[in-house]
């Protein structure tokens, strides 16, 4: 009771400053169960959140708990330094968003600055190049970002600024070039940059015959509103990820369908039926 008699006191005292003091300490909370959840730590919140308020009630001076009411008091720095540790790429994403607002805001508008006839042939050369590659059973991996493209993964890779083409995404994807190995990005009919390299998903329901390309793809769409393309070069599949999820055995119909949602110039669902699985591994 001497607790709350105390608090009590300092909002009679103070109420503006008690006020505000409640405020922060509320909104840091939020903040840090929204960046868990945002980061595939929907269970670690699960556990969180009562091991927190277990704390909170033991650390109270009523129970009369000194040793371990002083340690339960430390419970938010331990908190903080297990994201650290476990969430080790996530709190680098979260870090260099704060250090570099300016990279986290749409970089392009939602208008395109051609026609839609134009973006209908950059849709029919993704899709050609698509197929082509998957025939040759050559790996690619095309992000579509329509809205924000964000900058420090524009920077790992060459910048291009370049109308897409079918054949200069094959050139970019043929085992020789140079930037075949990272993910290209596209935004409206322009190869943005290419070579990139993308955060990969740390989730553990992903299939595990996925390799290092399909979980680029998973990881970026759980991150930004884009959407992936990836074409296997083990087996020629060609998959599409977005929102983190993963739709696989996509025919050129199916693609150009999905495409043409992304880009707003269809408005009907499209959902792909998967095919029989194989079991070979995929990258």
């Amino acid at each position: 009771m001497d607790f709350f008699k105390r608090i009590y006191e300092k909002m009679a005292s103070n109420p503006a400053a008690c006020v505000f003091d409640i405020l922060l300490t509320a909104l840091l909370i939020y903040g840090v169960f929204v960046f868990l959840q945002r980061n595939n730590a929907k269970r670690l919140v699960i556990y969180l959140l009562p091991v927190l308020i277990l704390g909170i009630v033991l650390s109270s001076e009523m129970l009369g708990l000194a040793l371990f009411g002083r340690i339960a008091s430390y419970g938010v720095l331990i908190g903080v330094l297990a994201v650290a540790l476990l969430f080790p790429q996530e709190a680098r994403r979260g870090l260099l968003r704060l250090a570099s607002p300016k990279e986290t805001h749409e970089s392009f508008n939602t208008e395109y600055d051609v026609s839609d006839d134009a973006l209908h042939e950059t849709i029919s050369d993704i899709v050609r190049g698509a197929q082509n590659m998957a025939k040759k059973n050559v790996g690619a991996l095309i992000v579509v970002a329509t809205h924000k493209v964000p900058e420090h993964i524009l920077d790992s890779g060459t910048e291009l600024d370049a109308v897409l083409s079918c054949a200069l995404i094959e050139s970019i994807f043929n085992t020789k070039a140079p930037l075949h190995d990272g993910a290209v990005f596209v935004r409206g009919n322009r190869i943005v940059s290419a070579g990139c390299f993308l955060p990969l998903s740390q989730s553990m329901a992903i299939d595990k015959e996925l390799g290092t390309r399909h979980r680029a793809a998973i990881g970026v769409t759980e991150n930004y509103n884009v959407l992936a393309i990836i074409v296997s070069e083990e087996t020629g599949v060609i998959s599409v990820a977005r929102h983190g999820e993963l739709m696989r055995y996509l025919d050129s119909q199916m693609l150009t369908d999905i495409l043409e949602q992304t880009y707003g110039l269809k408005a009907a669902t499209v959902s792909a039926k998967p095919r029989r699985r194989r079991r070979n591994k995929e990258v």
